[in-house]
């Protein structure tokens, strides 16, 4: 029986500032290259998926009429604020 490993290998090409960045940020975290590559990219999709899954409930809510007019909400915002608007 084979078990499938728990990671894959990718390849990435990028300038070498890039590269540098990395290696001196691994360095100063005393981390792997694959360490603070991998948090990065986490950090990316954690951030995007959380920006997708917030557009397509907004989008719902449209659809839905669950809107509240622009002027509305800046003069809520204005309100808040003490602004004059």
């Amino acid at each position: 029986m084979t078990q499938e490993a728990a990671t894959a290998p990718i390849t990435v090409r990028t300038d070498k500032q890039t590269v540098s960045a990395i290696d001196a940020l691994a360095d100063a975290m005393d981390r792997s290259r694959n360490y603070i590559v991998n948090q990065a990219i986490q950090q990316y999709l954690d951030a995007n998926a959380w920006q997708v899954k917030r557009i397509k409930a907004g989008m719902a809510d449209a659809r839905a009429g669950r809107v509240t007019p622009a002027d509305e909400v800046f003069a809520a915002i204005g309100d808040k604020h003490g602004w004059k608007l």
